[in-house]
């Protein structure tokens, strides 16, 4: 075979070792996110867009969860004032674009500033004295506590979607891979951590706030499961709890 052939034979048997050797947690780095994939930009109606309008007028998919932590009156129902206050909640996180709809985005900044000091307030994530992964499906955040003291997060994240909810109850870590790809769905599931049955933590490059959920797992920006990987470890327990919101 001439040179180019040799080289070319040689990198095809290369790619399929690497494929075979695939399933061990020691594979290939994980590829970064595609720049720009966890901007805080909102999804917000076309006819919004199109217009620039300064203040929508539009009801959002969240509107009465936002109202309600804004303190203002939880109708479900866009107003000129609601649309000025979920506009400044806006601008001061920004959030883009700053024009008071009540989308997926502004409803888990909400959620998040809400779970970061203390995300065990309300103390539905049993406390034990080894490592338990907390997973908060009513507000869509997650967290590592061991005993009182949280090891890692809260951080924002996707649950499954109608039909395909994220299992409650207690779970245990029992196979961590890497770069795992999804035999389902063929789709790139980053330091997944398998905490039942087909269920898992792992990343995802697209964004991970939008009103339709994940087919069950447990979806994160790539940072922060990137993080959790190097937090929890095969025999880890897990407590999954609440319903996400839309299901």
């Amino acid at each position: 075979m001439s040179g180019p052939t040799v080289s070319r034979s040689v990198a095809v048997l290369l790619c399929a070792l690497t494929l075979l050797f695939a399933g061990t947690a020691a594979a290939a780095p994980v590829p970064p996110a595609p720049a720009g994939a966890y901007d805080p930009v909102e999804y917000v109606p076309l006819g919004d867009v199109v217009t620039r309008v300064m203040c929508s007028k539009r009801t959002g998919p969240y509107q009465r969860q936002v109202e309600k932590w804004l303190k203002r009156k939880a109708d479900g129902k866009q107003s000129a004032a609601d649309c000025r206050a979920i506009r400044a909640f806006q601008l001061k996180y920004g959030i883009k674009p700053a024009i008071g709809f009540a989308g997926p985005v502004t409803w888990a900044h909400m959620m998040l500033l809400s779970a970061r000091k203390n995300p065990n307030a309300a103390k539905k994530c049993p406390v034990r004295t080894y490592r338990v992964a907390c997973v908060d499906l009513a507000r869509q955040v997650t967290w590592v506590q061991k005993g009182k003291k949280v090891v890692y997060g809260p951080v924002p994240m996707r649950s499954g979607r109608a039909g395909y909810r994220t299992r409650t109850g207690w779970h245990t870590v029992y196979w961590r891979h890497k770069n795992h790809v999804s035999t389902l769905y063929g789709q790139p599931m980053p330091y997944a951590q398998f905490f039942d049955g087909g269920q898992a933590f792992h990343a995802v490059y697209g964004t991970i706030f939008t009103t339709v959920g994940s087919m069950g797992c447990v979806n994160l920006r790539l940072g922060d499961a990137k993080k959790l990987w190097g937090v929890l470890k095969k025999g880890d327990r897990v407590y999954v709890w609440g319903r996400r919101p839309g299901t």
